[in-house]
Parts: C-alpha cells; sequence; structure tokens
C-alpha cells in the first residue's frame, strides 16, 4: 500500500492554498492554468477544475497551488482538492495528455516587449536577480514571476499562480521586488505588472 503525505500551506493570496506531495511536479519550468480550457492539457488540472470551485491551478517545481473561487470557503474545499491530488498520484497518472508537439502551445517569455540589444547586459543582470532571488522567494509562496521585458528603465514581470491576484501582490512589485533590482541594476526606474 502506498502512503503519501501531502503538506498544505495557506499563502499570502487567501484564495489561494499551496500543496506539495514531496516529489517533484514540473523538472524544468512551470504551467500556469488559469481556465477550464487551459487545463485540458492536464488530467490533474482539469481534475481539479472539475470541483466547480477551482479558479486556477499552477504547478510548480515541487508544488501545486489551487485558487478557489470568490467566497468559496477552504475549510470544504480543501479536502476534496487532497482527494484528487491522492488519487492522481497514487495511480502514477500522468501530468499531461499525450500528444505530439503540433498540440502545444508555449508562450515565449520575452515577447511581450521588443528589447534594444543596447540592453542586453541590463537585461541578463535582471534576469538573474529575477531567476535566483526573486523567483524562489515567490515560489515559496506558491507562486511564480515571469520577465516580460525592459523597456526605457521599466521592467516588465507576469505574477502566476498564488501570486496573480494575491492582494499583496502589488506591495510585493513595488516595495519588494522594485527595490531589489533598482539596488542592483540603477538604469532601472519602475516595475509594472505585464
Amino acid at each position: 500500500m502506498l502512503f503519501m503525505f501531502i503538506e498544505t500551506e495557506k499563502t499570502p493570496n487567501p484564495a489561494t492554498r499551496k500543496f506539495s506531495p514531496g516529489r517533484a511536479i514540473m523538472p524544468n519550468g512551470t504551467r500556469d492554468f488559469a481556465t477550464p480550457e487551459d487545463a485540458e492539457a492536464s488530467p490533474l488540472a482539469e481534475a481539479l477544475f472539475n470541483l466547480g470551485d477551482v479558479t486556477g491551478v499552477f504547478f510548480g517545481s515541487d508544488f501545486i497551488s489551487v485558487t478557489a473561487a470568490p467566497g468559496v470557503d477552504w475549510t470544504f474545499l480543501q479536502p476534496d482538492v487532497l482527494s484528487v491530488l491522492l488519487d492522481h498520484f497514487s495511480a502514477e497518472m500522468p501530468l499531461f495528455h499525450g500528444g505530439s508537439a503540433a498540440e502545444i502551445a508555449v508562450p515565449a517569455e520575452d515577447d511581450a516587449f521588443p528589447e534594444n540589444p543596447e540592453d542586453a547586459d541590463i537585461v541578463a543582470q535582471i534576469r538573474e536577480l529575477i531567476d535566483t532571488r526573486v523567483r524562489p522567494a515567490v515560489a515559496s509562496d506558491g507562486g511564480d514571476i515571469v520577465y516580460r521585458g525592459f523597456d526605457k528603465g521599466i521592467v516588465f514581470l507576469s505574477m502566476q499562480g498564488a501570486c496573480a491576484g494575491c492582494p499583496s501582490s502589488s506591495a510585493t512589485l513595488k516595495h519588494g521586488i522594485e527595490s531589489l533590482l533598482k539596488h542592483y541594476v540603477p538604469e532601472v526606474s519602475e516595475v509594472r505588472a505585464a
């Protein structure tokens, strides 16, 4: 008999919970499912959306964040989410449905804003700081931040998982990430959500 423990944590976003099954989820990158249509690519995400009270699912390296619909009480939703996760992992089901590469769309990380080639060194510094300092901290809260571009001193970032829609996300961007980037990269004047 397989014994599995799934650690559950509250996140700064009261609508989102982080579930850590003690195993790798996404060995490379992350995946954000913002709609039931997005979730059709994954049996797990699809099963979570099928609970009816789920409005977002996010796969991190070793965790899954689930966002509940407004007004949903986690006291009642959490056992259902845990049941779906336990069933999925106990049955050793695949994270994604099989298919050809033609069926997969992966958005480019930096296609939102064309960058000036003269800013290549600045962009490299920004990306390094985001990857080494920001993303690990945000992942511990059940989310992710993705670099989207740099234009005339402004850094554009996209928030995912528990960070998307979090009441404290604007404070995180302005006071945390913006301060960090300005300190290490003087060319940065502002950070905005993309």
